[in-house]
């Protein structure tokens, strides 16, 4: 992605702790937007659902095994099941239950929402004519949580532009901070 050129690009890192969305012009930022709605919320989410339905009790492990093994947000994305091991909460005894993909994608609803309406929000923030760059190259997502299962769909039908995974999402931020550190003479001057 060449963002020194006069045209928009559209970025969605999903982190471990943030989710920054970004449109990219002339090597400076557009318009963005950071919120502190991640991959660690995604398991916080999953933890807090199995807890509040099933009454067990499971690890951030567990959580995240289920989040990268059956989970996904887009409608019928995945028809899965997993067996989870936990401590019964009423019992104190340990427990294994059996969860859905769907379920996966309940307890993960409201964070996801949040991070599509602050994609939106980026995007209803950009100039016309980089929004119209946006719709031709579509928007591109990174960061370990672009790798969950059906966020790629679900946010090219609710932006209603097309959304590409970047090629290594997990590691293409560093790469490209690296990139921006060897271009520091076309970064614009900013006072801070």
């Amino acid at each position: 992605m060449d963002i020194f050129q006069p045209s928009g690009n559209m970025v969605v890192d999903i982190g471990g702790g943030t989710t920054d969305v970004a449109v990219l012009s002339m090597g400076d930022i557009v318009t963005s937007s950071s919120i502190k709605i991640a991959g660690d919320k995604f398991d916080i989410a999953i933890t807090k659902y199995i807890k509040n339905k099933y009454k067990l009790l499971i690890g951030e492990r567990t959580s995240e095994d289920i989040k990268l093994k059956i989970g996904t947000v887009y409608p019928h994305g995945r028809d899965q099941e997993m067996d989870i091991r936990g401590r019964d909460m009423v019992s104190g005894l340990p427990l294994t239950i059996t969860i859905h993909s769907s379920e996966v994608q309940e307890a993960l609803w409201d964070p996801v929402s949040s991070i599509v309406t602050a994609a939106k929000s980026v995007l209803e923030r950009t100039p016309p004519e980089l929004s119209a760059d946006i719709i031709d190259r579509g928007v591109i997502l990174t960061g370990g949580g672009a790798l969950l299962h059906g966020l790629d769909q679900l946010l090219a039908d609710e932006l209603k532009v097309p959304v590409l995974i970047a090629e290594d999402p997990m590691s293409c931020v560093v790469k490209g901070t690296g990139i921006m550190l060897d271009n520091l003479d076309k970064v614009t001057k900013r006072k801070f």
